[in-house]
Formats: structure tokens, C-alpha cells, sequence
């Protein structure tokens, strides 16, 4: 019971499951997670960091469960990794418009692909943490560049 949970949590109630992409999968279904909450609940910018703290003690959990159920150390069906950086993306984010929205995914795929120092060095945490940390520290770098955009009147 306990990994069907964290299995459920982890790939986003099978997002993660994707053949081809499953971290862009991930992306796109925490954008369209986010659109809904935004356009719904009013949710936008610091919302969208809340949500993404809310979410972390879940995500390292299941992704640690599925982890060690697969008996590997970043199963790439984890995806909700992806939904905790991509709402920490839209966290820049100083206004939500069709521009944002789409520099927000691109900037956080490119972020987390890329990975530039230090990002790729909390791929090395242990576990859950590990797995977690680097699309969280994705989303920070990511955030920054929206935020500076917008400063910039680009979106």
C-alpha cells in the first residue's frame, strides 16, 4: 500500500509514466496544474513558492520509496520533482500571461537538463533528497531569470 502511494505521488498519478520524456511530461502537467490553481484560486507568484515547500516533504518521500523499490538512484517515472521546480519556476513570475507561462516551462527545462553548478552537485544528496534538490535549485535559478525578464518588461 505504502509504494502504490508513494508510486501515485511520485509519477504524478502516472505522468512520470511517459515513454519518451517523462520529465517534460512532468513540466507540463505542474503548468497545467498551476494554470488551473491560478485561474481558479487566484494562486500566482509567492502562491506558487508555498506550493512548492508544501510539496517537498511528499515528494522526497515517494521519490526515496520508489527509489529504492526500483532499486535506482533517480527513476526517471519520478516526476513530481519536476511539478515542486516548475512551481518554484512560476515563483518569479511578476506577472501570468501566455509569455511567462511559456518562459516559465522553457526555462525551467532548460535549468534542470543543463544543470549548471551548484544544481548538479545536489543530484549527489542521498535518496529522496538528491532526487528532489536539483529540480528545486533548477526552479530558484529558473525563477531568478523569469523575475529578471519581467524586470526588463520582456513578458
Amino acid at each position: 500500500m505504502k509504494t502504490t502511494i508513494a508510486r501515485l505521488i511520485a509519477t504524478v498519478f502516472g505522468l512520470g509514466l511517459v515513454p519518451k520524456g517523462p520529465g517534460t511530461a512532468g513540466s507540463l502537467g505542474a503548468i497545467a496544474a498551476a494554470w488551473v490553481l491560478h485561474r481558479t484560486l487566484g494562486v500566482h507568484g509567492f502562491g506558487f513558492a508555498i506550493l512548492a515547500l508544501l510539496i517537498t516533504a511528499p515528494a522526497i518521500w515517494s521519490a526515496e520509496v520508489v527509489a529504492r523499490s526500483s532499486g535506482l538512484k533517480d527513476p526517471q517515472i519520478v516526476v513530481i520533482d519536476e511539478v515542486a521546480g516548475q512551481w518554484l519556476t512560476l515563483a518569479g513570475a511578476l506577472a501570468l500571461n501566455w509569455k511567462s507561462w511559456i518562459g516559465a516551462f522553457v526555462l525551467f527545462r532548460l535549468f534542470d537538463i543543463w544543470k549548471p553548478p551548484p544544481v548538479r552537485q545536489l543530484e549527489k544528496l542521498p535518496g529522496g533528497v538528491g532526487i528532489v534538490a536539483d529540480d528545486l535549485a533548477a526552479g530558484i535559478f529558473a525563477a531568478l531569470v523569469l523575475a529578471a525578464a519581467g524586470w526588463f518588461n520582456l513578458y
